[in-house]
């Protein structure tokens, strides 16, 4: 069960599972879903309004949206900070301060959309999307997308050739 609030955004209810982001983002794409940041469940929030988005990102994310990238993509906790750009170290400073700065909140918003386009090319496939992700593509150079998308430009190509393959055009 799910609560709509005043400001548009999604709560789920208490009794949602842990793991439940993925799941979500799965009905997303069966059902048309809350609209173009619906991939933030991924990170296992509820602010698919873009300007709340940005006021979220620029106050700086909780630390348990790294945990919940890391139980939603099924992605090795290495792997994913190697997604977002984050250093061991400052992802244990940040852990016991509770929160991420700005650039990272915003790394880590980029790494749920690039896992979400991939889990859309593979129609909700968790375990094909993560392959995929971590596997060199020709496409790119026989670069590795997990390891492109660390930079914004470097994940606009992953998701430019996302585009591509689901128009069919493998090049």
């Amino acid at each position: 069960m799910r609560t709509r609030t005043s400001k548009g955004t999604v709560r789920p209810s208490a009794a949602k599972s842990k793991g439940s982001g993925w799941e979500r983002f799965r009905t997303f794409l069966a059902t048309g879903g809350p609209g173009a940041n619906s991939y933030v469940v991924l990170l296992g929030l509820d602010t698919f309004d873009s300007r709340q988005l940005l006021r979220s990102v620029e106050q700086g994310l909780p630390y348990r949206v790294f945990e919940r990238l890391v139980a939603n993509t099924s992605l090795p906790s290495d792997a994913a900070l190697v997604l977002v750009n984050i250093p061991r170290r400052t992802l244990t400073r940040r852990k016991r301060e509770g929160r991420f700065h700005q650039d990272e909140s915003d790394r880590l918003v980029r790494a749920s959309r690039v896992f979400a386009r991939a889990l859309s090319l593979f129609e909700g496939n968790r375990d094909a999307a993560k392959h995929w992700l971590s596997a060199p593509q020709k496409a790119v150079g026989g670069e590795v997308p997990l390891a492109l998308a660390r930079t914004e430009v470097g994940a606009l190509e992953v998701e430019r050739l996302i585009g591509r393959l689901e128009h069919g055009v493998f090049t």
